[in-house]
Order: C-alpha cells, then sequence, then structure tokens
C-alpha cells in the first residue's frame, strides 16, 4: 500500500518539468519567429522611401512615388497612381521582386 502511495505522490515534479519544456518549446518554435518577422515587416515599411519596388499584398506591383506618415503613393502604370497604407506592402514579394530584378 505504501509503494502505491509513493509512486503516485512522485509524478507531480516530473508533470511541472513536462509542461515547463512544452512552454519552453511551444515559445521558440512559435512566438519567437513571429515576433522576429512581426519586427523586421516594421523596420522594412519604416525604411520605405521614394523609388523603391514594392508589391501590396494584394499581389500590386508598383514603385513608391510619395512616403507619408502612414500611407505609401505608389506608381502602378505610367503615371496610374494609387494611395495604400504602409501596413499593406508585403516584405516578402518586396523582396523577391528585387531579387529577380537584380539577376
Amino acid at each position: 500500500m505504501n509503494t502505491v502511495l509513493l509512486q503516485i505522490g512522485g509524478g507531480g515534479n516530473s508533470q511541472f518539468i513536462m509542461l515547463g519544456a512544452m512552454v519552453v518549446i511551444f515559445y521558440m518554435f512559435f512566438i519567437r519567429p513571429q515576433q522576429k518577422k512581426q519586427k523586421n515587416q516594421k523596420n522594412f515599411i519604416k525604411e520605405l522611401n521614394k523609388g523603391d519596388k514594392v508589391v501590396t499584398m494584394g499581389g500590386i506591383h508598383g514603385k513608391v512615388t510619395e512616403v507619408t506618415d502612414a500611407t505609401l503613393t505608389i506608381d502602378v502604370d505610367r503615371g496610374t497612381k494609387i494611395t495604400i497604407e504602409k501596413s499593406s506592402v508585403s516584405l516578402e514579394a518586396s523582396r523577391r521582386l528585387t531579387e529577380d530584378i537584380k539577376k
């Protein structure tokens, strides 16, 4: 009887250790990469300048003609300009566009 009670009571510490390990793994594989991606997107948006080529999340390609605090005006086709929110610019698609141009 005593051995059964000792076996039941001894499992508490290992459960907390496993729970802590799962929290650390969840942070390392899900939360941290997402925070890094958001930080890169924010820095990319801050560094946009006139003349940069960008792609929006909707797939619109254009060249930045004007930058304000929250918006960008982009030239999409020989004088056709649209104003968009800075947050709608896609970091990954814009980088792919600039890499394709360099090739």
